[in-house]
């Protein structure tokens, strides 16, 4: 999966050598530093890091099961 077909706010299962000692992970595909594709970062969840696209291989899209809705820490 390339980083043109990556949804912004989705959460996708990946994994680097460079970030958690190449286990998988979930991260999410962020566009706090600007809505075009090319300014789009993966935030490393529990972490105030983001990383590139480029640096992590995509292996699938993260489901939330629908019985756990995703819910902001204000509610």
């Amino acid at each position: 999966m390339v980083a043109a077909s990556l949804v912004p706010g989705a959460f996708y299962w990946a994994k680097s050598s460079r970030y958690f000692d190449g286990r998988t992970t979930v991260v999410q595909v962020s566009t706090v530093f600007g809505k075009e594709p090319d300014y789009w970062t993966l935030a490393l969840l529990g972490t105030d890091q983001h990383a590139m696209p480029t640096e992590f291989e995509i292996i699938a899209p993260a489901e939330l099961p629908e019985e756990y809705p995703l819910r902001q820490a204000a509610e």
